[in-house]
């Protein structure tokens, strides 16, 4: 099908691009994802010079969000929406005197593949008009991501992530030299903002495949640079219920997460939750797989040999405090920085629960009311770091049991979920009114030990329920 019958917009460009005779190139993703056979709404454009001008002509044109992206280097976006989706359109100066000067300085040689604006008309097909000046098709075909140049990492050290990230969206293979060239240069990553940082490993845990990804950004060294806080994880030994070390524990639960997610992934309300987004478009199926590589970080600070026995007792607190740091680091929301604390802080407490044969109603109200909207995260989790402990004190029989109470647990929640939302009998106000209580850091308690009682079915009434906040109240009182 010709180019400006599916892409007006082109048009538009192209005649902007004659009448102010500047040479306009659309280059690098969306024709790569063209001749993969994917839909993108995102384009690129190389512009001779004057890029910000043609950018704010066209931006007035067709009435969209002009976005200043770098001043200096005359880059700019346009954001317009579409029948109900969102395209972007980038426009930046060369790099060079030419074109094929400016395609020597980008990425990969799969994003090389361009096509003159100038040049095309009514009846242009993208094959027909392809400029594919460093065998761009041929990596293409071959699925490889390749350097178009040894400088590349270089002059955009994030390339290094992003080769990472190409691969996890596309599947493609890392070239051996430009993989060679990574662990080479790694350490330049050092120079990248973590929200840039951010957007390309958070393309890598939306995918299906986010465990081998990681695990080879791992041997590349470059995952302990753009997190240095797993470092300390790095050849922690752990007790007999483990096969692993630490470290290799916590990229193996990765692994088995995913896993779990393909095998949960076709109940929609468990889908639905695992895509709810916790922050801009990250979902918190991403956030749970970096939870999961995080969910021991506080181990080698906990470290203890007891009566020949190795224990971490606590870690699950300091590694709470440690994610915390890693959250503000990269830039991450509350909500996600909430979520990645609260998943690390409770990962231990499904495997209490199975530690009886059946847990106990206030048990596991206590862990629903505690881990609040992270409970199935936090399920799901335990049996993903379950599944990564093999040693010789794991039993099968252990895992199976663990697995049904995380699961029971898990459905047990989905279908309350269904049901009217909780109202408490009393509320501060009655404290207030009805036992003449003066608001103090009591009422909390108080509230918290009366909607217990109501939801395990000990308290059915107001009555009862004021009743047993007057007893609380003067069991306090006699302690003060």
């Amino acid at each position: 099908m010709p180019l400006l019958s599916d892409y007006p917009q082109l048009k538009i460009i192209r005649d902007i691009a004659r009448k102010k005779d500047v040479s306009v190139y659309l280059v690098g993703g969306f024709l790569r994802d063209f001749f993969l056979g994917m839909k993108k709404k995102d384009f690129d454009f190389a512009v001779e010079c004057n890029a910000l001008e043609v950018a704010r002509t066209f931006s007035k044109t067709i009435k969209g969000a002009f976005v200043l992206l770098d001043k200096e280097r005359g880059c700019a976006r346009i954001a317009k929406k579409i029948k109900g989706d969102l395209y972007t359109f980038d426009f930046a100066d060369f790099r060079s005197k030419t074109f094929l000067q400016d395609l020597a300085h980008r990425d990969f040689t799969i994003n090389t593949l361009s096509l003159d604006i100038s040049g095309i008309n009514e009846s242009t097909e993208i094959a027909q008009a392809l400029i594919d000046a460093k065998k761009g098709m041929s990596d293409l075909r071959a699925k490889r991501i390749k350097l178009v140049s040894a400088q590349a990492f270089g002059e955009d050290p994030l390339r290094m992530m992003r080769a990472f990230s190409l691969k996890a969206v596309l599947g493609f293979k890392i070239e051996a030299k430009t993989f060679a060239r990574i662990r080479r240069d790694k350490d330049l990553i050092n120079r990248v903002s973590y929200e840039r940082i951010r957007e390309e490993l958070f393309k890598i845990l939306e995918t299906d495949d986010a465990a081998s990804i990681l695990k080879l950004m791992d041997r590349a060294g470059l995952l302990g640079l753009i997190i240095p806080q797993v470092k300390i994880m790095y050849g922690c030994k752990q007790g007999t219920y483990h096969h692993l070390d630490v470290w290799p524990h916590s990229l193996e639960t990765v692994v088995q997460l995913e896993r779990i997610f393909n095998e949960t992934g076709h109940d929609p309300a468990i889908a639905a939750y695992l895509q709810e987004p916790l922050g801009g478009s990250r979902s918190r199926r991403s956030v749970m797989k970096l939870a999961a590589l995080l969910h021991d970080i506080g181990k080698p600070d906990t470290r203890k040999r007891e009566n020949g026995r190795t224990s971490f007792h606590g870690h699950e607190h300091v590694g709470r405090n440690i994610v915390k740091h890693i959250a503000k680091m990269l830039k991450l929301s509350v909500r996600e920085r909430h979520a990645l604390e609260d998943m690390v802080r409770w990962h231990l407490r499904p495997g209490y629960l199975s530690n009886f044969k059946r847990p106990s109603l206030k048990a596991i109200y206590r862990y629903f009311r505690d881990t609040k909207e992270e409970a199935i995260s936090i399920l799901l989790l335990s049996l993903a770091d379950q599944r990564s402990t093999c040693g010789p004190a794991t039993t099968l029989q252990d895992q199976k049991h663990h697995e049904a109470i995380c699961l029971g647990l898990m459905r047990e929640h989905l279908k309350k979920k269904d049901e009217k939302p909780f109202v408490r009998l009393i509320t501060g106000n009655d404290l207030i009114k009805t036992l003449r209580l003066k608001p103090s850091p009591l009422f909390a308690k108080i509230l918290l030990s009366v909607e217990e009682d109501q939801t395990l079915g000990k308290v059915k009434t107001k009555e009862e329920a004021l009743a047993l906040a007057k007893k609380i109240a003067e069991k306090e009182n006699r302690k003060g």
